[in-house]
C-alpha cells in the first residue's frame, strides 16, 4: 500500500510520490535532522520481510554508497526498508527524448557525462545493469546524473538453484519487473541470453541510448518483451540508416557489438572519443576497426539463446522453426505480485494455461488470474473457497472446486456456473472432447465424468478391494484415456499407484508403485514422459499414450517440489510446449503445533514439524488428540511426549473428546466410528456402524449425544446419536437425523449449554456458518457472512469462532433471548494465518478461550517462505527429455 504524505521513516518524513521502479515505491522525502530533500525507494514487503534478501542488500549497499562521483547521484544510506539517495531535480533523459532527436553537440556533451560516470563506477567493481534514459537525469545547469547504479543488482532475487552454464537464469518478478520490463530495449544481448555480464553489458547499453538520442527512436523494440528481446539479439542493424558522423557512427559499432570479446572493452575509450571529436569536429576520430560479422556458428547461438529467453519471458510458442534447435533449461522465478498469498496448502494453487500464456492462481481462498505478458494478476470475482482449479483444453474456463460444488467460469471472469455436488474434491481434468473427470470425494472415492456443461454423472472408475481412494486425474492426449492416483491409505501417497485407465471400455493398468500425481508431458515424437512425485522430487519415465506401455527406468528429474502426503498432491503443472510451472522447497504436509494468540503472536510446542493433522485438545486442556500416519495419537505439549492410540493397517481421523476426557471418538475407515480410551488402554471398539462415511465432529456438553455428519449421495447430513459412558467405556444408541437436505452440511458442533448447534452448509454455493437449535431445530441464523468452515465455540458462552476459507480465524460475540439467538457482526480474531486445507481441521480453542493450538505452516529446512513465488522451466520437455537419454548410457 502507498505510503501516505506525512508518514515518517526515521527521520525522513514523506513528501509524495516519485513514481515506482524495479526497487518499490519512490517518494520525495524530507530530512528533518539536515535539512534537505531526500528521494527514498521503499522495498516491498516481500523483499524487506526476506532476512538473507536484506542482508545481501545491505552489504551492496554499502558498497554503492561509497560512490563518490558528480555524475552519479548518491546513496546517503538505509533507514528502515527505505533507500535514502540523493534527489535530483530536472527531467530524465526519457523526458528529453519524447521531444525529438538531441542535437549532436547536447548528445554527446550528455554521453561523455555518463561515461564519465561509468568509468568511475568500473573502477570501483560497480556495474550499472539497467542503464536506460529513465535512469539519467539532466539538471536545470547541464549536469548529468546518473540513477539507480548498481540497483538493478540488488534487485535480483536469489536464483533457484541449477546448473548456470546449461540453466541461464533471468528474474522476473512483481518487485523487479518494471526492471525487466523497462530495460528490455537496453539489454545487452549475453544479459537477455541470461548469461553473466560484466562491465561490457553496461558499454553496449551506453551504445543503445547514445543511438536513441541522436535517434529520437528505440534501436530495439517490438510487439512484446518476448519480440523486443528477440530484437536484441538477432535484428541486423542499418547503420546507413544511422545519422551521426563517421567518427561517432564508428563509436557506435564498437559498442553495439554482439560478440562480448571484441566489443569496446573499456568505456573510457568512448569518453576519449566523445572527448576528441566534440574538440574538433572536423577531423575524424581514429578508433579501431569494428568487429567482424560473427560467424554463422556464433549466430546460431545468439539465435539458440533468443529462443530460449523469448520461451522463458511469454512461452507463446510462436518461435519455433522447422530446423530443430537445441534449447538449454530456463528458470524465471515470478513474484505474482502483492496480491498473491498461496499459503501452504495440499491441492494445487498454480496452473498454467494450455498454451503457455496465463496463470490461474489460489490466493486466500479465491481464484487470480494473470496473462504472462502483463504486470499484474485480476481477482475472478464469484469464486471464494476456491481450490484445485484446472484449465479446459482451449484455456478459456477454468474448473474449480468451492463450497462442496465442482464450478467453472470464464477466464475473462462472469458468474461462476455450478456443474454438480463435489463434497471433498480431490482433482478433475478437462478432456478434448468437453468432458470433465473428478474425483468428487476424498473418502471411498472413485472418478466420474461429467459433461463440460453440466448433466449427468456417470461413474468412470471401481475401487478394487482395499482401494481408499481414485483421485488427481488427468486425461491423456486423444481423450481416450485418464491418469490418477490410487491408493489404499488415507495418507501416505508416496506409496500409492499411478494407474491408467481407457474410456469406454474400462480397461484399468498399474503404470508405476510408489508415487502420486501422474501427469503426461508429451514429446515432439508422439510419446511421451508420464512425471509424478515421490517424497518431494519429481520423476519422469517413458509413457507411450496409446499402449498405456511404460518403458525404461524413472529418472529423478527435479528435486525440491512442494507436495503433500496427506493428499497426494503436487504443486506443479505444465503447458503442452513443455514449460514447467511450479513450487519448490515446500513440503505442503509438514505444519508445526504452535499456540496463537488474539495479536497474531505464535508460540511453537516442543513437538517437531511433522505430518499432523485435525488436533483437538482435552477438556483439561493439557493433552491434545492429533492424526499422524493414519492413526490417532495423544500429545502431552507439556513433556513432549506423543502415545499411539491406534495400531495396524487401518487409517483413522477425526478424533473427538468425550467430555470427561476419558475417552476419544474416531472415524473408521470402513464407515461407522471407534472410541478407545484416552490413557491407552485397551483396544478401539465400534461406536456406530455404517456403510456410509461418518465423521465424528462433538458431544453435547453432558456427554450424552454425539452429533456427526454422514455421507449420502455425495452431500453431508447431520445426525445424532445418544451415548451411554460407563466408566470410559462408550455404548452407542440407535442414531437420528438432525438436518438432512439436498444441500452439503458438516462439523455439527454443540454449544457450551447444549441448546444450540453450529455447522457449516454449502446452502449459499459456497461454505458458511449457520446455527440451528438444538432438539428442535426451530430457528436458523446466519453467523458467518464472506464464507467459513470449523464452528468452534468458547467455553465462555460468549464467543464463537470458525476459520475462513484462506486460513484465518473470525469470531462472532452473541448473546441469547429466550428462543433466540443475536449474533454480532464477524471480526478477524487474529492476523495469524494457518496452515492445510480447506476440509481438514487444523485447530481447537484452549479452555480459557484466550489462545488456539494450531497446524502452521513449517519451513522446509533451508529454504525461504515462498507465498507468491513460482518458478518456470522453460525447455522443460526437452530437459526431461536429455536427463532420460543421459539415464540409458
Amino acid at each position: 500500500m502507498p505510503l501516505a504524505t506525512g508518514t515518517r521513516l526515521g527521520p525522513f518524513e514523506i513528501l509524495g510520490p516519485l513514481g515506482a521502479g524495479g526497487m518499490g515505491e519512490g517518494y520525495r522525502g524530507r530530512d528533518a535532522k539536515l535539512g534537505r530533500d531526500v528521494a527514498l525507494k521503499v522495498l516491498p514487503p516481500a523483499l524487506a520481510n526476506d532476512a538473507e534478501y536484506m542482508a545481501r542488500f545491505h552489504r551492496e549497499a554499502q558498497v554503492l554508497a561509497a560512490l563518490n562521483h558528480p555524475n552519479i547521484a548518491a546513496i546517503y544510506g538505509l533507514e528502515d526498508r527505505a533507500i535514502v539517495m540523493e534527489l535530483v531535480e530536472g527531467l530524465t533523459l526519457a523526458d528529453r527524448i519524447e521531444q525529438g532527436p538531441i542535437p549532436i553537440d547536447e548528445a554527446l556533451n550528455i554521453a561523455r557525462q555518463i561515461a564519465e560516470a561509468f568509468e568511475y563506477a568500473h573502477e570501483k567493481g560497480v556495474i550499472h545493469r539497467d542503464l536506460k534514459p529513465a535512469n539519467v537525469k539532466v539538471t536545470p545547469e547541464g549536469t548529468v546524473k546518473v540513477l539507480d547504479f548498481g540497483l538493478a543488482k540488488m534487485a535480483e532475487v536469489i536464483a533457484p538453484r541449477g546448473n548456470p552454464e546449461t540453466s541461464p537464469t533471468l528474474t522476473l518478478g512483481a518487485t523487479v519487473a518494471g526492471m525487466i520490463l523497462g530495460t528490455a530495449a537496453y539489454m545487452a544481448p549475453e544479459q537477455a541470453a541470461g548469461k553473466p555480464v560484466d562491465r561490457r553489458a553496461d558499454i553496449w547499453s551506453f551504445g543503445v541510448v547514445l543511438h536513441e538520442m541522436l535517434t529520437g527512436r528505440r534501436l530495439f523494440k517490438g510487439e512484446t518483451v518476448a519480440h523486443t528481446l528477440a530484437a536484441v539479439l538477432q535484428t541486423p542493424l542499418d547503420w546507413e540508416k544511422t545519422a551521426a558522423p563517421p567518427a561517432i557512427k564508428n563509436l557506435l559499432r564498437r559498442c553495439l557489438d554482439r560478440d562480448v570479446k571484441t566489443r569496446l572493452q573499456v568505456i573510457g575509450e568512448a569518453r576519449i572519443a566523445i572527448t576528441k571529436f566534440l574538440a574538433n569536429p572536423d577531423v575524424e576520430v581514429a578508433t579501431a576497426p569494428a568487429a567482424a560479422v560473427p560467424s554463422t556458428r556464433k549466430t546460431a547461438r545468439a539465435i539458440s539463446a533468443a529462443v530460449a529467453l523469448i520461451a522463458a519471458v511469454t512461452a507463446f510458442g510462436w518461435w519455433k522453426s522447422a530446423r530443430p534447435v537445441e534449447r538449454p533449461l530456463v528458470h524465471l522465478d515470478v513474484d505474482l505480485g502483492a496480491e498473491a498469498s498461496l499459503g501452504f496448502v495440499a491441492s494445487p494453487t498454480v496452473i498454467i494455461s494450455p498454451d503457455g500464456t496465463r496463470l490461474v492462481f489460489v490466493s486466500k481462498g479465491r481464484l487470480f488470474t494473470r496473462r504472462l505478458n502483463q504486470p499484474k494478476a485480476t481477482e475472478l470475482a464469484g469464486t471464494e473457497g476456491a481450490f484445485a482449479p484446472f484449465f479446459s483444453p482451449d484455456g478459456q474456463w477454468v474448473a474449480f472446486f468451492g463450497g462442496g460444488k465442482l464450478k467453472k467460469i470464464s477466464v475473462e471472469g462472469g458468474a461462476a456456473i455450478a456443474l454438480c455436488d463435489a463434497p471433498v474434491g480431490r482433482g478433475g481434468a478437462w478432456g478434448e472432447d468437453q468432458s470433465i473427470v473428478v474425483a468428487l470425494t476424498s473418502v471411498n472415492g472413485i472418478l466420474s465424468r461429467i459433461p463440460g456443461t453440466g448433466g449427468t454423472l456417470q461413474p468412470l472408475t471401481e475401487l478394487a478391494q482395499g482401494e481408499f481412494t481414485h483421485r488427481w486425474p488427468k486425461v491423456l492426449p486423444g481423450g481416450k484415456a485418464v491418469l490418477f492416483t490410487a491408493s489404499r491409505a488415507s495418507g501416505g501417497y508416496d506409496n500409492a499407484n499411478i494407474e491408467a485407465m481407457s474410456y469406454p471400455g474400462g480397461a484399468r493398468k498399474t503404470l508405476l508403485r510408489g508415487g502420486t500425481f501422474g501427469r503426461y508431458l508429451p514429446a515432439a515424437n508422439g510419446a511421451g514422459h508420464l512425471v509424478y512425485v515421490n517424497k518431494g522430487t519429481l520423476f519422469a519415465v517413458a509413457l507411450d499414450p496409446d499402449s498405456l506401455e511404460i518403458s525404461g527406468t524413472p529418472v529423478p528429474v527435479l528435486p525440491e517440489v512442494s507436495s503433500s502426503p496427506i493428499t497426494g498432491t503436487a504443486q506443479f503443472d505444465f503447458s503442452k510446449d513443455g514449460t514447467l510451472v511450479y513450487r519448490g522447497g515446500i513440503d505442503a504436509g509438514m505444519v508445526m503445533l504452535q499456540w496463537i494468540d488474539a495479536e497474531g503472536k505464535a508460540q511453537s510446542l516442543p513437538a517437531k514439524p511433522g505430518l499432523y493433522g485435525q488436533p483437538r485438545l482435552s477438556p483439561d486442556g493439557k493433552l491434545a488428540a492429533l492424526t499422524a500416519g493414519g492413526d490417532i495419537w495423544t500429545y502431552d505439549w507439556r513433556r513432549d511426549a506423543m502415545s499411539k492410540l491406534t495400531f495396524g493397517d487401518g487409517n483413522y481421523n477425526f478424533p473427538v473428546w468425550s467430555p470427561d476426557g476419558r475417552s476419544l471418538v474416531f472415524r473408521s475407515e470402513s464407515g461407522g466410528s471407534l472410541w478407545t480410551r484416552a490413557d491407552g488402554s485397551g483396544k478401539p471398539g465400534p461406536l456406530t456402524q455404517s456403510k456410509m462415511n461418518q465423521f465424528p465432529w462433538s458431544f453435547s456438553p453432558d456427554g450424552k449425544r454425539l452429533a456427526y455428519s454422514e455421507d449420502a449421495s455425495g452431500a453431508g447430513d447431520l445426525w445424532t446419536v445418544p451415548v451411554e459412558n460407563e466408566g470410559g467405556a462408550l455404548r452407542a444408541g440407535k442414531p437420528e437425523v438432525f438436518l438432512q437436505t439436498p444441500d452439503d452440511e458438516r462439523s455439527p458442533v454443540f454449544s457450551p449449554d447444549g441448546r444450540w448447534i453450529a455447522y457449516r452448509s454449502s446452502e449459499s454455493g459456497t461454505n458458511e456458518i449457520p446455527l440451528r437449535a438444538f432438539p428442535d431445530k426451530g430457528g436458523k441464523w446466519q453467523i458467518s457472512n464472506s464464507g467459513g468452515v470449523f464452528p468452534i465455540w468458547s467455553r465462555n458462552g460468549r464467543e464463537l469462532f470458525y476459520r475462513t476459507q484462506d486460513q484465518q480465524i473470525m469470531v462472532v460475540t452473541y448473546t441469547t433471548n429466550g428462543d433466540s439467538f443475536v449474533p454480532d457482526k464477524p471480526r478477524l480474531w487474529s492476523p495469524a494465518r494457518l496452515a492445510g486445507i480447506s476440509d481438514f481441521h487444523n485447530l481447537d480453542i484452549s479452555p480459557d478461550g484466550k489462545r488456539f493450538l494450531a497446524l502452521m505452516p513449517a519451513e522446509a529446512q533451508g529454504q525461504q517462505r515462498t507465498d507468491n513465488h513460482v518458478t518456470f522451466l522453460l525447455n522443460f520437455g526437452e530437459e526431461v527429455r536429455r536427463r532420460m537419454a543421459a539415464g540409458k548410457q
